[in-house]
């Protein structure tokens, strides 16, 4: 009997049929579930890398790591509910993981709290960090003690200066920059030395601009560029001091930090603009961003919702709309950033603890999610609100390619997700005509 080559899954075998029946890996619904698996698995792997740094770790989550991606290993799993099961599993996995990050952030660097930032670059010599990796910051600031050399938070790593631990260091200036996709313009433009210490880092147009400045943290890399295994930053810091003063620019305030504990605080000032009408929705628009065409929507969507809501984000989506002047309501500011993307454990209290004051499931709450995804944490995030049961979340700007029509078919039916539309205002005027 001679050995046969099966085209689906690309299996030898012997005999004269398929071991798999024909129902392999490579069908299509088959395969889809596997990769929202998967992406979600790398996500997920994402925060519990910080939050292992941060001295948090959970055997549970773990030993599911390890028997998700058994799972997805070729002839192991072709049942479509128990692939969905492990989806959904997936998200409350990185639920746990999200809190896991939340408490070890607030454990190392002290309870966060609103605060008001210098956008810009000031007098001296400085650094630029970027990335999400907030024990990286730390450990630059302690090291650049006793010199004159100002630290600048990049991108994701705004949200770091709303802990007291970070943002009270004598080397903390302040932020600069905007969003990962517009590093390389805002990473030549610095001057100084810049470290990477996440995901998000993308490879200079060529070696002749801020290549021989940049330095990236453990798996991070970027081929020509100086790649740091330990927590020794003195060679960044001996760069930085050698440049000298950097090109000032001019400097900004703007405001960050409100993080869930501090919007718990004011729940019941809330709950009664809410029976009051003075609040009548709340708008989570953020997440990912990108450099595709229909991003703008995000922006058009936020400066659309009406004076009597309120607007959280938060991830690196809040370069889309943080910009605008909001202005306040029932005495609070109307747009609340929560933080980085992982910081989507969060607006999930609020959203918990709201449900809670009003006696009600989440889904009954005039709250609607707006998010935009980009990435691997993006998916995980998702997996996390549909774990759950939260409904009627609109993706963006297009959903995912790896989704079959099928498997879409479920999640709409189940979880009634869809698309955004192609008009923010118009999707502003279609929710609070139905709230």
């Amino acid at each position: 009997m001679s050995d046969m080559h099966c085209d689906q899954c690309e299996q030898t075998y012997r005999g004269t049929g398929c071991v798999t029946n024909g129902i392999c890996g490579k069908d299509p619904d088959v395969e889809s579930l596997q990769k929202i698996l998967l992406y979600g698995l790398k996500g997920m792997a994402a925060y519990k890398s910080h939050a292992r740094r941060l001295g948090k770790t959970d055997v549970e989550v773990e030993a599911f790591i390890e028997d998700a991606l058994f799972s997805t290993m070729t002839n192991v799993n072709f049942d479509i509910p128990a692939m969905l099961e492990l989806v959904l599993e997936c998200g409350r996995m990185n639920y746990k993981t999200m809190q896991l990050l939340n408490d070890g952030h607030i454990e190392q660097f002290g309870d966060p709290e609103p605060t008001e930032v210098k956008e810009g670059i000031q007098e001296g010599p400085g650094i630029l960090v970027t990335g999400h990796d907030l024990m990286d910051l730390k450990n630059l600031l302690e090291q650049c003690e006793g010199t004159d050399i100002k630290v600048y938070t990049h991108g994701e790593m705004l949200p770091g200066l709303m802990y007291p631990k970070l943002k009270n260091h004598p080397n903390m200036a302040g932020h600069y920059g905007t969003a990962w996709q517009n590093q390389r313009k805002e990473f030549q433009a610095f001057g100084g030395p810049i470290v990477a210490s996440t995901n998000c880092i993308l490879i200079p147009w060529d070696s002749n601009t801020y290549l021989d400045k940049l330095y990236t943290m453990r798996v991070v890399a970027v081929p020509g560029a100086k790649r740091l295994v330990t927590d020794d930053f003195s060679e960044v810091i001996a760069q930085a001091l050698a440049i000298g003063p950097l090109q000032q620019t001019e400097i900004k305030m703007s405001m960050t930090g409100f993080h869930y504990t501090q919007i718990l605080k004011h729940a019941g000032t809330i709950v009664d603009a809410v029976k009051s009408g003075d609040i009548k929705h709340f708008f989570l628009v953020g997440g990912c961003d990108g450099a595709e065409p229909g991003r703008n929507y995000y922006s058009d969507f936020a400066q659309n919702a009406p004076d009597e809501s309120v607007i959280m984000t938060l991830g690196c989506g809040k370069f889309r709309i943080r910009d605008h002047d909001f202005g306040t309501v029932a005495g609070l500011p109307r747009l609340l950033d929560m933080g980085q993307c992982n910081d989507a454990y969060g607006a999930l209290q609020v959203a918990m603890a709201l449900a809670e004051a009003f006696e009600c499931d989440v889904n009954d709450l005039p709250l609607s999610l707006i998010i935009s995804w980009f990435e691997q944490k993006a998916v995980a995030v998702l997996l996390t609100l549909l774990h759950l049961g939260v409904k009627g979340i609109k993706l963006g700007p297009n959903l995912p390619a790896f989704v079959t029509p099928n498997v879409l078919r479920i999640l709409v039916e189940t979880y009634d997700l869809g698309p955004i539309g192609a008009s923010g205002k118009a999707d502003v005027d279609a929710i609070m005509a139905g709230a």
